[in-house]
């Protein structure tokens, strides 16, 4: 059996992938995504797997976007940290979660029920996930506190969000910048994933913003946009395929 892993916690991936090994060594894992936009990309280059782990809150939204972007016949077992709203949802609709950190027996459970679904038990299932997954808003301003004052700023006029040492701060085209309270963390999910993403632990752009990509050594991208910037923004190798498909497909 192959299964996709859909998750952007390091800590959680290899904590299920050893659990995985342990309860079902033939079990293969044919890929690990750890974004909206990299599940899409992912899903759509790749043949189906069998069987999906997935958390809910991913570093560029709610898994739930990718539903709106793909068409899936795969059973979901999806993972997450306490979450009542989503606990009680899955419920309701007898759809299997697994709460972090993933146990053993509960694993188990999951790999158990599923190897009794049918493939009109999974399409039956899946029709339920668009009721769990709430109409999506996302920002289009930003009101900015600035001294005395709050500063309204529209998400078009927003390069790209740079944190460094715990401080973040929003850079605008124009070459205006300002400190900003909340962390990349807190923002990514409030942007419109097709408008932003999130190049690495130091940057949030704005599509609009790149204006040049060069493949850097190592297969890594050097990212110009059209404003200085603090200090060089690098996408990894493991989020080159993504960024890339990013920047050119806004269905993705």
């Amino acid at each position: 059996m192959r299964v996709l892993i859909v998750e952007d916690e390091t800590a959680a991936y290899e904590n299920l992938l050893d659990i995985l090994k342990e309860v079902a060594p033939d079990i293969q894992v044919a890929g690990n995504t750890e974004s909206v936009t990299q599940t899409v990309h992912w899903l759509q280059s790749n043949p189906a797997p069998d069987l999906i782990f997935m958390d809910i809150h991913l570093s560029d939204g709610s898994a739930f976007a990718i539903f709106d972007k793909v068409e899936l016949e795969v059973p979901i077992v999806f993972t997450t940290a306490y979450d009542k709203y989503a606990i009680e949802a899955f419920k309701v609709n007898s759809i299997d979660y697994l709460l972090k950190p993933v146990k053993e027996e509960a694993l188990e459970h999951a790999l158990e029920k599923y190897s009794k679904f049918t493939h009109q038990d999974i399409i039956q299932y899946l029709s339920q996930l668009t009721r769990l997954s709430p109409a999506r808003k996302y920002k289009d301003k930003l009101l900015i506190p600035y001294k005395d004052r709050l500063v309204p700023i529209n998400l078009d006029e927003v390069s790209f969000f740079y944190t460094s040492d715990k401080n973040t701060s929003v850079y605008l085209k124009d070459g205006r910048n300002y400190p900003y309270s909340k962390t990349l963390e807190q923002i990514m999910p409030t942007l419109d994933p097709v408008n932003f993403i999130r190049a690495n632990k130091q940057f949030i752009l704005n599509r609009e913003s790149v204006t040049d990509i060069t493949i850097w050594f190592d297969n890594r991208l050097l990212v110009t946009l059209d404003v200085d910037v603090p200090e060089r923004i690098y996408i990894s190798k493991n989020k080159a395929s993504e960024f890339k498909a990013w920047m050119v497909n806004n269905e993705a």
